[in-house]
């Protein structure tokens, strides 16, 4: 289903984590594409700001506070938006990012996971069967990370929860592509993005990082082509360097290096001259 499709049919584009971040910088992208927007988020606070600011735009403005990792708190906002009208995008990037380790404080797993995975698997089980009942071109967006797909060490429960996103995405991608649904799944890949979870630890924003504007704006340039990864670069990550540190994340299996061989030191020279491309995969 072609981005264009979508944007000529309107409706309303449905955002989770939309209070701040990418999540509000996608409200107003897609208010000025045309979309009505429902805006949903746990801060009330914030949700009342982020509604006042789209209202400048002259947007059309919902909004409902929603904990994502309540089954029924998100089915109760899929009811809202479906009275509303007809749905167009539902943009699932709701997240916690917490500090874990593998061994220690199983509660920081459940909190990261609740929200993380199952809160995007909440809203795909929510809104897909109205969707796929509507038979409207929509697209669904799902929000992972980069630390989902080539899994550095330092957060391992994040880290697990984003790559359970992508599997969860591309198995809906293909469902969706069987059931002959005129619906789109795109796996939404920021990269080093300066939102207010970095901004509660770094106060001013680092000259690697991209804004949330920047991210979401290639965002949407990569859904208008079609594109079902989408992974962001950044000011200091360029597309390049992404997709040789993916092929060396896949390396590991195929080549049976050690885990996480990237940051093995026995691997640095190798994975060095491989990310400079002055060797094949």
């Amino acid at each position: 289903m072609a981005w264009e499709d979508i944007r000529s049919a309107g409706g309303l584009a449905v955002i989770t984590g939309a209070a701040s971040g990418v999540g509000l910088a996608a409200a107003h992208h897609l208010a000025r594409e045309g979309f009505e927007i429902l805006l949903a988020d746990v801060a009330e606070e914030d949700l009342a700001k982020a509604a006042d600011d789209l209202h400048t735009l002259g947007a059309t403005v919902h909004t409902r506070r929603t904990d994502v990792s309540d089954a029924d708190a998100v089915t109760a906002l899929a009811e809202t938006a479906f009275a509303i009208g007809p749905v167009a995008v539902v943009m699932n990037n709701a997240g916690v990012g917490i500090g874990s380790s593998t061994w220690e404080a199983p509660e920081v797993w459940r909190k990261t996971f609740d929200v993380n995975f199952f809160g995007v698997l909440n809203g795909v089980q929510a809104f897909v069967p109205g969707l796929i009942e509507a038979g409207r071109p929509a697209a669904v967006i799902n929000t992972g990370s980069k630390q989902g797909i080539t899994t550095p060490p330092g957060n391992p429960a994040y880290n697990a929860s984003k790559a359970a996103v992508k599997v969860l995405t591309e198995q809906l991608a293909h469902e969706l592509r069987q059931a002959g649904a005129p619906i789109d799944a795109r796996l939404f890949v920021p990269g080093f993005t300066y939102t207010g979870m970095i901004a509660a630890v770094i106060p001013e924003k680092p000259a690697g990082a991209w804004t949330s504007e920047e991210c979401i704006d290639y965002l949407f340039g990569r859904v208008a082509q079609g594109d079902f990864y989408i992974l962001c670069p950044d000011n200091m990550v360029d597309e390049v360097i992404d997709a040789r540190r993916v092929l060396w994340a896949a390396g590991d299996i195929a080549e049976n290096r050690p885990a996480l061989s990237r940051w093995h030191p026995d691997w640095a020279d190798a994975f060095a001259a491989f990310e400079k491309g002055e060797t094949g995969p």
